[in-house]
């Protein structure tokens, strides 16, 4: 695996802002999709399971996810990878395990703060760009309004059961970052050092 490339593009911060998509006018039964969205999202304040990554060059990596909202996540990858990425609430830690080196980034800046806040809203400070329907579930793609958050996500969630089950991140080059949940279950009280930033403090990239 390219180290460099997936922690560039990863699974929460595309390194350069895309430009403003166009706000969609939702029709009802698009807007019925985000609404079940919401609601589905607001009622899983904890959260384990394993994810798979796709990064844009086609190299896949897996590993255990841990969310706790508000703000948290826990994205530890599996052998060979040595990456573990850590957010405790207000910044994502990116860190090489083996190479002991980190660079954080504001969560603020990152998409994975559309489905991590404590109050759930796609109709609040975020452009709903489009809701498509699948077979067996519906995406909705979403990004910042304000333009202040790096990239785009798009949100796939299955109908039977409805569960969040991936999504990916396409940055201004049109490289895409994917990652498919595997598994998903609510979680009751997790560790709070799984939330810990990993190394030392160093400055926060803006």
């Amino acid at each position: 695996m390219d180290t460099n490339t997936t922690r560039r593009t990863l699974l929460l911060a595309a390194p350069a802002l895309l430009l403003a998509t166009p706000a969609l006018a939702l029709t009802p039964v698009d807007q019925a999709m985000v609404d079940k969205a919401v609601a589905y999202l607001q009622g899983l304040p904890t959260a384990r399971g394993r994810f798979v990554q796709t990064d844009p060059r086609g190299s896949v990596s897996q590993g255990l996810i841990y969310l706790q909202r508000p703000g948290r996540a826990r994205f530890e990858y599996d052998a060979p990878s040595s990456l573990l990425v850590v957010s405790d609430g207000k910044v994502v830690s990116v860190a090489d395990k083996r190479l002991k080196t980190v660079n954080r980034y504001f969560l603020s800046q990152t998409p994975l703060k559309l489905f991590l806040a404590d109050e759930i809203r796609l109709d609040r400070g975020v452009t709903v760009s489009r809701v498509t329907k699948l077979n067996d579930g519906f995406e909705i793609t979403a990004q910042d309004r304000a333009g202040k958050t790096r990239g785009q996500i798009v949100l796939t969630f299955s109908d039977s059961p409805m569960q969040l089950i991936g999504w990916k991140i396409t940055d201004s080059r049109n490289a895409v970052t994917q990652v498919r949940l595997t598994s998903l279950t609510r979680a009751g009280e997790l560790d709070p050092n799984l939330f810990r930033a990993p190394f030392p403090q160093q400055p926060t990239r803006r």
